[in-house]
């Protein structure tokens, strides 16, 4: 099953009554009350606001990153609440490239649940109507068990990649910031030293993914020699990782994993060395 979706798919989806759960995932990481309010104001009839920060991230220590995942026993427990069983098909969607979108599609699918979708093109792809009534969730009926999240890398690893170069670290974040420079959200500029950059932006045309093929192009000439499976993603939270973790996907490159604490966790160990060329 591919993980995106088309608007005219889930119009019909809809439109068959298949119980399908909508989840609006709006954010702006400089205005993290945006996404809410905008969903307030309007949607896609049905759907419920999943959070960035308060459902899809963890509590932050200092040391762990600016958006780190919550451990799964809370993953669960937050799963529930939002109505996510088992059975139920979650799509995502937002209006930000589907850069939120996909780290929901990511964590979904990372602890077992594999029907999940991302809207392609989000809401800017959407010409269905609109609604503006907010849903509450309905909490599953069933007890959701903790799952832990598969295809994570942690920062020891990452560590030890410095020497062993076994795997690419590929980072998300757009070219400046990846050299140091232009840097807003984190204490220190540069990325890991030995990692490639890929700006998630690249995987779009205008808001929506690029066709299987081109991503596949992309994605093969920059891993080189490297298998899927030897792609370690991150970006500045790990967010807009979890886009070339869809892209490689969407291409048919699986297996692909991500480092959630990414450039916010690493950088906030002195300790740890910095590239900026």
């Amino acid at each position: 099953m591919t993980p995106l979706i088309t608007a005219n798919q889930l119009e019909e989806i809809l439109n068959s009554g298949e119980n399908v759960l909508l989840c609006d995932c709006r954010f702006d990481l400089a205005n993290p009350e945006a996404g809410r309010k905008a969903y307030e104001e309007s949607h896609i009839p049905g759907a419920i606001y999943v959070d960035l920060d308060q459902d899809m991230s963890g509590s932050k220590n200092g040391s762990n990153g600016r958006h780190p995942l919550p451990p799964p026993e809370d993953w669960a427990k937050t799963k529930a609440r939002l109505g996510i069983g088992q059975n139920t098909l979650v799509v995502a969607y937002d209006k930000q490239g589907s850069v939120y979108a996909s780290r929901l599609w990511w964590m979904l699918k990372a602890t077992g649940h594999a029907n999940v979708r991302v809207l392609n093109g989000g809401l800017d792809a959407w010409n269905g109507p609109m609604g503006i009534m907010p849903r509450k969730p309905t909490p599953a009926s069933q007890t959701i068990e903790p799952m832990p999240y598969v295809g994570l890398a942690l920062v020891d690893e990452v560590l030890a990649n410095l020497e062993s170069k076994k795997n690419l670290v590929l980072d998300a974040r757009a070219s400046d910031r990846f050299q140091g420079q232009n840097e807003t959200l984190d204490p220190v500029g540069g990325h890991i030293p030995g990692a490639s950059n890929r700006f998630f932006k690249d995987n779009l045309s205008a808001s929506a993914f690029k066709v299987p093929e081109q991503l596949f192009k992309d994605f093969v000439e920059l891993l080189g020699a490297k298998k899927p499976s030897e792609v370690i993603h991150q970006c500045g939270s790990g967010v807009t990782a979890c886009h070339n973790l869809l892209a490689m996907e969407v291409a048919g490159l699986k297996g692909s994993r991500l480092y959630a604490g990414s450039w916010s966790e690493w950088c906030a160990d002195p300790k740890r060395p910095v590239a900026t060329d």
